[in-house]
């Protein structure tokens, strides 16, 4: 057996790296680790993304981290205030003294015999490669591309003689005062970016294929304030903590039980928000249930601001052609645009797109189930943070952290060297989200699967990851420990890998 250059090795410093160095180096202070971070700074998201208007869609105290205060007054909050905070963790434990920045992992390879992670690393300073061994993965990647987003090729788009730009490639050359400005899309990056040009643009339409549910809430939360004023910090911040969540849950579940009183309550919000004169029917009302997609939030109600100063308009349409002077619709109806603004979404990817292999074998991600959403199917060692899609991404990457630390803790007690989850029956089979965005139905085919009972089935409910994550059982005859000099498990990836072979 080999011993690794580390104990744990975490790959991505943006929000969920940062907070999984946290927990471990506060739980397991023997373990020694590296953060791998394919960029040259810390924030991941945060970072990335320098579009206008850039904030959060969730409140900071439930995407903020369990151990540390979110002490901004807005609770729906910048992003340079975010990337500020995840920076400061980062720097007030010593955690960013752990990091290895341009560094991107282009593989990463189990072997048994070793009982270790071998990580096969592109430096993207020099263009060299190198290999780290580890024997626990963490891999804290998020769960798209960092190298581009989702574009259509736009029929006619050669021929427009402005600017077209994706949100995730920003440039920060680009002038907008003054300009017509129109954004493809209608999720949470149009809904963001539409009332923040509009501020200076000539004015800015937001093209939208079809509507989605919008829903505005206070940037500031009241409740927050007001329980910071007379009780201790950490206090006011778990309460809070615990009211959005609850809230958020609440909504949720009313929205699975009664669709028709939630869609109809969330229309009629808008239509308070709007007043005459706006045609909430076309725009505004979506031919789906609300979190059959993600809600998009918009602080203090500045979309809808936007459009009835009349700095900003929606038009509910698809594109026949780009012109050179804009874009004309399947309606003959013709936008003029100095810039187009594609908001249309991600690339989804599994472990940040490295290449994932179990003995030599190379592993399809499509052919592996989750199991307790964050290991998976006779995949040794090996931990993924993937957060909640109706709720806040940090709710369950807390949750996750500790749970590797408890596995860590376990796995020293009993002398085991490796652990994999090995389904004892059929865990059934459905699509790792129940999501019918078109980010997500592009890229499933790329993803994991998911059981249809648990520990197999993906949850999206805290308190009953609380009991499923942070209370499961460690021995529960699914989770198999090998201790040095047992046998090997079996080859379950060989059928695999050969049918990925014949393909």
């Amino acid at each position: 057996m080999t011993t690794p250059d580390f104990d744990v090795i975490i790959v991505g410093a943006g929000l969920s790296g940062i907070g999984a160095a946290y927990h471990l180096q506060a739980r397991c202070p023997d373990k020694s680790y590296a953060i791998l971070e394919g960029r040259e700074a810390i924030g991941g998201t945060w970072d990335l993304f320098r579009y206008p208007g850039i904030r959060s869609d969730s409140d900071m105290h439930t995407l903020g981290y369990d151990f540390k205060p979110w002490k901004a007054r807005k609770a729906i909050a910048d992003g340079s205030s975010i990337l500020s905070y995840v920076r400061e963790t980062a720097a007030e434990n010593g955690i960013d003294r752990h990091i290895r920045f341009n560094s991107l992992v282009q593989e990463a390879s189990w072997d048994s015999e070793a009982a270790v992670w071998t990580l096969t690393i592109l430096d993207r300073t020099t263009g060299q490669t190198s290999d780290l061994t580890c024997r626990m993965l963490h891999m804290c990647a998020g769960y798209y591309s960092y190298e581009g987003g989702y574009k259509p090729d736009f029929p006619g788009e050669n021929s427009f003689a402005g600017r077209v730009i994706h949100p995730q490639a920003w440039p920060e050359d680009l002038d907008y005062a003054g300009k017509k400005v129109v954004v493809i899309g209608s999720g949470a990056t149009a809904v963001t970016l539409v009332p923040e040009m509009a501020k200076t643009a000539a004015h800015v339409t937001m093209l939208q294929r079809s509507p989605t549910y919008i829903v505005s809430r206070p940037a500031e939360d009241r409740i927050a304030l007001g329980l910071r004023k007379i009780l201790p910090e950490k206090l006011a911040y778990g309460l809070t903590r615990w009211k959005n969540t609850l809230l958020q849950m609440l909504f949720f579940r009313m929205a699975r039980r009664r669709p028709d009183k939630v869609k109809d309550r969330i229309i009629g919000m808008a239509r308070e928000e709007l007043g005459e004169g706006h045609d909430i029917e076309t725009h505004f009302t979506p031919d789906y249930n609300p979190w059959d997609q993600r809600l998009c939030l918009v602080p203090d109600g500045d979309l809808f601001t936007a459009l009835r100063d009349g700095d900003a308009t929606i038009t509910t349409d698809t594109i026949e052609t780009f012109t050179e002077t804009g874009i004309k619709l399947s309606s003959g109806q013709e936008l003029e645009a100095d810039i187009v603004v594609s908001a249309t979404g991600l690339q989804l990817e599994f472990m940040g797109g490295a290449v994932l292999k179990v003995d030599g074998a190379r592993i399809d991600p499509a052919s592996l189930h989750g199991y307790r959403g964050i290991m998976f199917t006779n995949v040794p060692n090996l931990v993924v943070t993937f957060g909640y899609t109706n709720a806040s991404w940090t709710l369950k990457a807390d949750l996750i952290a500790k749970y590797v630390t408890r596995l860590l803790k376990h796995m020293d007690k009993t002398g085991a060297v490796e652990v994999r989850p090995i389904p004892e029956s059929d865990p059934g089979d459905a699509p790792w989200l129940d999501f019918s965005s078109g980010y997500v139905t592009r890229a499933l085919h790329k993803l994991p699967r998911q059981g249809t009972s648990a520990p197999w089935k993906l949850n999206q409910n805290y308190i009953q990851d609380i009991f499923e994550i942070r209370h499961a059982p460690l021995d529960d005859g699914v989770l198999q420990y090998r201790r040095a000099g047992d046998p090997y498990f079996s080859d379950k990836h060989a059928d695999a890998a050969a049918a990925i072979a014949a393909e």
